[in-house]
């Protein structure tokens, strides 16, 4: 990756800017070494979300517990029947690679509190259901096989813990203030802040170098729960502790913070431009989702296209960021039918343009983009990318781009576009038929 590209995403986490409070003394690193933290992300861009859990049986939502404030004695027929026997990590990560993802974050525990691995700290895990064993490693061995990075997501909430504490997002939550609050008198977070470390202990040193933690989530104030309530800088610490080189999401309600976070994560939403704080750039990635929900929803028809998915990749890589996409697997432990649908269809896709893709960024201003067009940079190769979103006839016009190219093509199967100069601007000179891809892409070799 571009040295240039990642200091622009360093001076962004060291900026003074955002640092409202002092540097731990176990906190502190040099440019050079987070440089070094952040170097195969800003590079790979793209990686796969796993939302799974005992929630993929009812199959209409991840947040069924919350939606339909089903009490633990209910939500407990999920816990019963999980049985996932179809499981085959293996096809997930072939899946996965073929689509071009570079990385994985699985959901090892969710705010429902049940966990993907057999935790010696609760009864609440997978080897306790009837399937009966760790779901974690072998998916970790299984990408890791593909040469994918591994990342887990860990929920912050737990609402099946007995001493999280209610507040207005518990499924179980008395409505009564006062009954509320006597209720919690009975619930400690010492206890659960405890539990929660000594969970991220177990996830963090049980499944050798771990890459990415995306923790979720905050949501400060009187009746909800902050970095307080979390120990977040305990956390933060500990973590570090034992993945150094680990990169850390933003949601730990440690924003006022230089080294509480490393990147920010606009969620189900895309940016207008590059994230940015008091004018300085952040590493950014967005997490999405193929539907309108994380966990399987059988259901739900609002699934977008592969055209739309491939020109979010496109647009996020454009504004200098990543995507982490969303697969929600069902309760036999397979992908359905329309995930594996959208994901062969990255596949044909990246097979030809990851180029475009991995390494790049945001262009340079002085690069303006064209009509119905994304652009997409490679500062190491001096490479522009062209992503055509509506193919025009004859003519592509590249305003004020004269004397800045010396070559072009098309980027699926490497053939010459001609071009001529008008006026400062380049002309190229396009086929009549609209290469047989999702979204056309002309490389430009830049002077």
């Amino acid at each position: 990756m571009k040295k240039t590209l990642l200091l622009l995403f360093i001076s962004a986490v060291c900026s003074s800017a955002y640092s409202q409070t002092p540097v731990p003394s176990w906190a502190k690193e040099t440019k050079e070494q987070k440089e070094k933290r952040l170097e195969w992300w800003t590079n790979d861009r793209f990686g796969m979300f796993i939302h799974w859990g005992i929630y993929a049986l009812p199959a209409r939502h991840e947040w069924i517990k919350h939606n339909e404030r089903i009490s633990n004695e209910s939500y407990q027929r999920y816990f019963d029947n999980f049985n996932p026997d179809l499981y085959n990590p293996k096809d997930w990560a072939k899946k996965a690679k073929d689509a071009g993802m570079k990385y994985v974050v699985l959901t090892t525990k969710h705010h429902d509190g049940f966990c993907l691995w057999d935790s010696k700290f609760t009864d609440y895990k997978v080897t306790n259901t009837p399937y009966g064993k760790d779901l974690v490693k072998p998916l970790v061995d299984a990408f890791r096989a593909e040469g994918l990075r591994i990342g887990f997501y860990y929920s912050l909430i737990d609402w099946h813990h007995p001493h999280f504490t209610y507040d207005d997002l518990h499924p179980n939550r008395p409505n009564d203030a006062a009954e509320r609050a006597a209720a919690n008198k009975k619930r400690d977070m010492n206890i659960y802040r405890k539990y929660m470390k000594d969970q991220l202990t177990e996830i963090l040193s049980s499944y050798g170098q771990i890459d990415e933690l995306f923790l979720d989530f905050s949501y400060p104030g009187e009746t909800g729960k902050g970095h307080k309530d979390w120990d977040s800088e305990g956390l933060i610490k500990l973590i570090r502790s034992l993945q150094p080189q680990i990169i850390i999401d933003d949601r730990a309600d440690l924003k006022q913070t230089q080294w509480g976070w490393d990147y920010v994560t606009p969620e189900q939403n895309m940016p207008k431009e590059w994230p940015s704080e008091n004018g300085v750039k952040l590493p950014w990635e967005t997490c999405q989702t193929f539907s309108g929900s994380w966990g399987y929803y059988r259901d739900e028809y609002s699934w977008k296209s592969v055209h739309q998915l491939v020109a979010m990749l496109v647009e996020v890589v454009s504004k200098g960021g990543n995507l982490l996409l969303n697969v929600g697997p069902t309760a036999r432990g397979t992908f359905d039918d329309r995930a594996s649908e959208r994901l062969d269809g990255i596949a044909q896709w990246m097979k030809l343009h990851s180029r475009a893709i991995y390494g790049c960024t945001q262009a340079p201003k002085e690069y303006k983009v064209p009509n119905n067009c994304f652009l997409t940079y490679n500062p190491t190769a001096k490479r522009l990318y062209v992503h055509v979103l509506e193919w025009p006839f004859l003519s592509l016009y590249l305003p004020e781009y004269e004397g800045k190219i010396k070559y072009a093509q098309l980027l699926n199967d490497a053939s010459e576009i001609r071009y001529s100069t008008q006026d400062g601007n380049v002309v190229l000179s396009l086929p009549v038929a609209r290469p047989n891809v999702e979204i056309p892409v002309i490389e430009l070799v830049l002077e």
